[in-house]
Order: C-alpha cells, then sequence, then structure tokens
C-alpha cells in the first residue's frame, strides 16, 4: 500500500498526472496488487462525496463503492474521514470503466454490532420498532438489524397488548448480544420499569435465609403459590418487590392437595425464607414454618392409650386416616375397624392412640370400644 500515493494529496486519478505511471512507481516504491475477488483488503479512503467513496487499496486503479453498496453503508461512511485506513470486501476486479467495486457491507455490520454491544455495556436506552409478534414475543429492527423482546421482558403496562406494537416505536435496553449467532436480545421492562427492577435488585441483596416478610399471593399452581414478598430496602420505609415460590410441601404441615384449597390471589400471607438465589432472582419459601412442627412434641399432647377425638380425613383400602389436629394425622389400620360399621369422611369420632413414630411422623389409632385399652389412665 502506496501511504504517500499523490491522490491521498487529493488527486483524482493517477493517469491524469504529468508523470507516467512507471516514475510514480518508482518514486513512491509501490508494489501493484490485484485484489480478487470475494476477499477482503486494506485501503485508504481517498476521495469521499454524497453519492460515492473512492478508496486507495494499492491496485492499478482506485476501488470504488457507489449505488446499493454505498446506501447500506451510509451510517457508517458519514463517520470517515479521508486519509483514514478501512478494511473493504473486494466484489469484482472492474466494472465497464476499469473500476474496482467494492463493499463496506461487512465493516458497516460489524460497527453495528459493535454499538450494540457498547450500548449493553452502559447501559443505555435505544428505540427499536415492532415488526411483528409470535409466541415467545416481538420481533423489532434498528438501524438494519433484527432483534426480539421476550414476552418475560416486558413492563406490565404491555402485558397481553403485544399484538398492538407492530409498527410502534418502543424504548427498550439490550440485553443479549452475540454477532456469530446472530442474536440480539432487548427488555423494555429494563426502562419501563427501570425503577423497580433497581429496588428489586436492592431487595435480592437484603435477603437472608430465616427472614419473614409480608407479602400477597401472586399465583396459583398446582406445584405451589407464588408469593411477591414485601422486602424493606432502606429507613426511608422504601420496599422491593420479590417474588418467591411457596412449595406445596411448605403450605402446610397437614397433606396439601391443592393450594387453592389454602389460598387465593391476592391474599395476604407472611413467609419465611429458606434460601435465595439472587442470581436468578429467586426465593424459596415457607408458610408452615412460621408454626412450629406439631410432631417435635407429638408425644407430650398425646400420651400412649390416651383418648382423642378427631375428624375422618381420608378413607383408603389400608385403612382410616383422622385427623386429630392441624398437621396431624393418625391411622386406624383395617385389622382394626369394625368390619359392620364404614367410617366416612369429615365424620367426627372417638380414637385410643396406640403408638407414635416421631421421626417418620406416624401415630397408630384404635377405635374406641367398650373395654379400655390397658394403658389408658
Amino acid at each position: 500500500m502506496c501511504y504517500n500515493h499523490p491522490l491521498l494529496k487529493g488527486a483524482r486519478s493517477i493517469m491524469a498526472q504529468s508523470e507516467t505511471m512507471a516514475s510514480l512507481l518508482a518514486k513512491n516504491k509501490c508494489k501493484i496488487i490485484s485484489p480478487k475477488p470475494e476477499t477482503q483488503v486494506d485501503g485508504i479512503v481517498v476521495i469521499k462525496n454524497t453519492k460515492s467513496l473512492v478508496v486507495d487499496i494499492g491496485a492499478k486503479t482506485e476501488g470504488l463503492i457507489i449505488g446499493k453498496e454505498y446506501d447500506l453503508a451510509r451510517d457508517y461512511i458519514e463517520k470517515l474521514e479521508v486519509g483514514q485506513k478501512i478494511s473493504v470486501f473486494v466484489l469484482d476486479n472492474e466494472d465497464n470503466k476499469n473500476q474496482i467495486l467494492l463493499s463496506l457491507r461487512q465493516a458497516a455490520n460489524q460497527q453495528k454490532w459493535d454499538f450494540f454491544y457498547e450500548a449493553m455495556k452502559n447501559n443505555d436506552t435505544l428505540e427499536v420498532k415492532g415488526i411483528e409478534t409470535n409466541k415467545g414475543g416481538l420481533i423489532v429492527t434498528v438501524s438494519g438489524i433484527r432483534g426480539f423482546i421476550p414476552s418475560s421482558q416486558f413492563g406490565k403496562n404491555y402485558l397481553g397488548k403485544l399484538h398492538r406494537l407492530k409498527g410502534a416505536i418502543i424504548k427498550v435496553k439490550t440485553i443479549e448480544v452475540e454477532h456469530e449467532k446472530n442474536r440480539l436480545i432487548f427488555s423494555e421492562k429494563y426502562v419501563s420499569e427501570e425503577k423497580e427492577l433497581a429496588q428489586k435488585n436492592a431487595a435480592m441483596e437484603k435477603v437472608k435465609t430465616g427472614d419473614i416478610y409480608d407479602g400477597v399471593v401472586s399465583g396459583v399452581m398446582p406445584f405451589g403459590l407464588f408469593i411477591t414478598a414485601e422486602v424493606p430496602i432502606n429507613d426511608k420505609n422504601e420496599i422491593g418487590l420479590v417474588e418467591g415460590l411457596v412449595h406445596i410441601s411448605e403450605i402446610s404441615w397437614e397433606k396439601v392437595t391443592h393450594p387453592s384449597n389454602y389460598f387465593r390471589l391476592g391474599d395476604k400471607v407472611q413467609v419465611k425464607v429458606l434460601d435465595s438465589d439472587p442470581e436468578n432472582e429467586k426465593l424459596n419459601l415457607s408458610i408452615k414454618q412460621l408454626t412450629a412442627d406439631p410432631w417435635l412434641t407429638i408425644d407430650e399432647r398425646y400420651p400412649i392409650g390416651a383418648v382423642v377425638t378427631g375428624l375422618v380425613s381420608r378413607v383408603e383400602q389400608f385403612g382410616v386416616f383422622v385427623n386429630v389436629e392441624s398437621g396431624v394425622d393418625g391411622l386406624i389400620h383395617n385389622s382394626k375397624l369394625d368390619s359392620d360399621k364404614k367410617l366416612q369422611k369429615g365424620e367426627k369420632i372417638s380414637v385410643n392412640v396406640e403408638s407414635i413414630d416421631k421421626e417418620n411422623k406416624r401415630m397408630s389409632l384404635t377405635l374406641i370400644t367398650n373395654e379400655l385399652p390397658i394403658n389408658y389412665k
């Protein structure tokens, strides 16, 4: 490459000079290259105007970026200066005017992706245009590059309304960029709910195992309850809202068949933190552990032989379960039932405590008979 080429001083064409090509090459110690199509070469910007860019790539003629190739890289070209070194793609050796045609499409495309990397690094707010929706969210475009906003990355004001965003301009922040995979992911809620998310992050930093918080039931599923916990974040009574899960096994000390039998959407509850995952913004919560496990002192309340009144909670093939208090069910085995009398769920009966297995949380019962049990007092 001839960095002191006469073209760099504003000459329009080497052939227009009074010196011969040979004398110019000798004076500047240049080596002419013959660029091959579909190759990448370095060049120097020689002339820049509103419709074309002239680049010296060390060939017998200068290279041109014109027409569609100029339009595709217009934003990139606007930032170039005469004398600047750039990388170009050779489209063809020569057109019908003996000029080498070049492209800046790859460089311009890389510049766009570099812009997104920088925007994510600096947490910049961008404007994108909605193109079309699918099951996962909204496809958008910005600077000729397609991106995606997942449904989970929209704020509450947009939920259920994504179909209205075709053609709309949306403010977003960049959260994932992978040029090699052509992956560009944005978040709308990082703009519209920026304050709430900042408070949520602050709340996650405050949460510790064993903490107890007020909350509201925000979801009822077969496997448990989603609770939006209210976590104080400073001495100004500001709170951060963090959603966590109360697994079905952590709702009550008694057997829970379905969470909806205990709570509904909007119910206010207190929860205890079992553990937290700040990186994934998840909390594992418990409701039942706000009270003591009734099995810890079961033998103190129900000595062997004691008479207890309870309700039939389940009727199984092998026997009948009787609920004697919240979280404590005892079993009357089939062998100890009166075959002439069928017990019904919800029926109130009196039983004797036959045995207790605290470790495995089991209580054996027998029906009250006319004869008192041996250990009865």
